[in-house]
């Protein structure tokens, strides 16, 4: 067990020793995580609530680093990848070429409503059904100048598209949101899949590879009166750019490689340890959003060592490995 210092020892005395939940790797449920217990109401409370907040706030996995956020009447989306179309990734036969096919009956199905949109980076996985949730909702989408312009190639109006960069907080009432200028996870050739960026609209996009990464971004949502959450998109990041953050909640990118030196320690310890970490982007994101939650078995593999990592470097945190669907109340 790591050396607690007396700054980590105060903060988590309250908070329960390391526990998994769902995901088939222990007993029990994880619906709600009683980890963070919200103040008395004071002036910024009810000034959330005036201005739409009512009722508890969920968290609800779609995959990957997909979520929805439901703050009372408000919604809050981050990397809303919904069609899962097949590349034959999982299957050993990846093909670049692969058609970018919105299956628009699912996306409508779950994307009732949003206002906001968070985009941590533009690879498929992660963007491709931005487009038809901005057209369906009218959200506003967030992320990077690639982004910015891919959504104009997608035809989306330009009131609709906030670019940003690292470093911007933006209030939009009952929660804010600060953004975090991060880095993309590396394969086990220290590379990735379609880098680049794109500093003007390009056509409109026709295959997986006319979406690059173009730069990858991370966000703490705070809520009035709630909890702070960390999002991560992919398994690298900067982590002099995660000081002072110290999230209750962390959802932390499975590293497809170990690659990156120090990965769960440098990361927690940059975070703060925070009292909650959910485990994301682990499962097979090629098949339908259907539990139990589908992973790969080098995947899995990869998922039990992040959580043995967690447990020996911050015991004091919360593990809840989410299943799709389910509501969370951290």
């Amino acid at each position: 067990m790591p050396n607690l210092d007396r700054r980590h020892f105060l903060r988590d005395a309250a908070a329960s020793t390391a526990l998994v939940t769902a995901g088939g790797l222990a007993a029990g449920t994880a619906r709600t995580v009683p980890a963070y217990a919200a103040p008395p109401p004071t002036a910024p409370l009810a000034a959330a609530q005036a201005t739409g907040r009512r009722g508890p706030v969920s968290f609800r996995w779609w995959g990957t680093s997909a979520w929805r956020i439901d703050i009372g009447e408000r919604t809050v989306l981050v990397d809303p990848f919904l069609s899962r179309i097949d590349t034959g990734l999982f299957r050993g036969a990846f093909d670049p070429a692969t058609r970018l096919e919105v299956r628009a009956d699912v996306v409508d199905s779950l994307v009732d409503r949003a206002e906001t949109v968070l985009v941590t980076h533009t690879h498929w996985d992660h963007y491709m059904d931005v487009p038809r949730v901005v057209e369906r909702t009218g959200a506003r989408a967030v992320g990077t100048l690639t982004a910015y312009h891919l959504g104009l190639a997608y035809g989306l109006p330009s009131e609709k598209l906030s670019p940003v960069r690292g470093g911007e907080v933006l209030d939009f009432g009952a929660y804010t949101v600060e953004v975090v200028s991060s880095l993309h996870s590396r394969n086990r050739s220290y590379s990735m899949a379609f880098p680049g960026v794109r500093v003007s609209p390009p056509a409109k996009p026709e295959t997986i590879a006319d979406l690059p990464e173009g730069d990858t971004l991370a966000y703490q949502l705070r809520v009035a009166g709630g909890p702070s959450v960390f999002f991560m998109g992919a398994s690298d990041f900067a982590e002099r750019n995660l000081t002072g953050l110290a999230p209750d909640v962390a959802m932390v990118a499975l590293p497809s490689s170990t690659v990156t030196a120090g990965y769960a320690e440098r990361l927690l310890d940059a975070l703060d340890r925070p009292k909650v970490v959910v485990p994301v982007h682990f499962d097979n994101f090629e098949t339908a959003l259907r539990n139990p939650v589908p992973i790969a078995p080098a995947d899995r593999e990869r998922l039990d060592g992040l959580v043995a990592a967690v447990r020996r470097v911050s015991p004091r945190s919360r593990v809840v490995v989410p299943e799709y669907h389910t509501a969370y109340h951290f």
